[in-house]
């Protein structure tokens, strides 16, 4: 499915069991990760990102026992984020079958570290991730530590800094919008796109396949969604979906 747009599920785990905050804030506990990698395994999805929300927060470090697990069961590309903060833990993780490690914190707090992974992993498997939130005056500031830090910078700059550094790609989540199911931030999207020359993922706020298509227009290279494909209904059930091959070939065939 490589020509096609790459429509990416994100799975958040909190001491080892699998949420859905809202905006950063509350944690809804919806079942266990590897059971989701399972079902998402039978969908036949073709990457997955996974990331453990409180690592460095709380300061526990990398599950590698998680990580273990989920490579184990996984048939589709991983990307993993959560307490990364140094090269040495970006090749163990790798090594235990990881084909991509996502920076955040760490990223922002010690720069360096995305160079020093790049160097070690290779571009294309070093991942950086921005949590941009609206400000009042207009624009987007930069959080760090789950969304409990600012950092001082714009999204495009953040962008940069981790272009500059020697990401692969980056993910733009907002904040304003996780688990709203009000669509992406297409402003967002666009602004930081149109700062990097690598890809761009685009993630928070989407409610259905329908909102894939716009983002992408916006200027993302890939979409990717948590709560739409793993809540369903009016009561926010759980229930894991993923678009056929057919839905994601229609996608691509959309472009405007």
């Amino acid at each position: 499915m490589s020509n096609f747009p790459r429509v990416i599920p994100v799975l958040l785990v909190s001491d080892g069991y699998l949420v859905k905050p809202v905006k950063f804030q509350g944690d809804k506990y919806i079942g266990d990760p590897i059971n989701a990698v399972r079902i998402f395994n039978e969908k036949q999805v073709d990457e997955l990102v996974i990331c453990d929300i409180d690592a460095s927060l709380k300061g526990t470090g990398v599950n590698y026992t998680l990580i273990e697990e989920i490579a184990s069961e996984a048939f589709m590309p991983v990307g993993y984020g959560g307490g990364v903060s140094s090269a040495a833990e970006a090749q163990r993780i790798t090594g235990i079958g990881i084909e991509k490690v996502i920076l955040n914190t760490s990223a922002f707090e010690r720069p360096e570290v995305i160079s020093e992974v790049s160097d070690a992993l290779g571009a294309s498997s070093t991942v950086v991730s921005i949590d941009a939130k609206k400000k009042l005056t207009g624009g987007w500031e930069t959080y760090a530590r789950r969304a409990s830090r600012k950092l001082g910078m714009t999204p495009a700059e953040a962008a940069r800094l981790a272009q500059d550094r020697g990401a692969g790609e980056v993910i733009v989540s907002s904040i304003d919008r996780e688990s709203t199911f009000s669509g992406y931030d297409h402003k967002l999207i666009t602004a930081v796109s149109e700062a990097v020359t690598i890809p761009v993922i685009a993630l928070g706020g989407a409610s259905g396949y329908d909102d894939f298509r716009p983002a992408l227009d916006a200027g993302a290279s890939a979409v990717a969604a948590g709560s739409m494909f793993v809540l369903n209904g009016k009561h926010r059930a759980v229930l894991i979906t993923y678009p056929t091959p057919a839905q994601i070939r229609a996608l691509a065939s959309s472009k405007a």
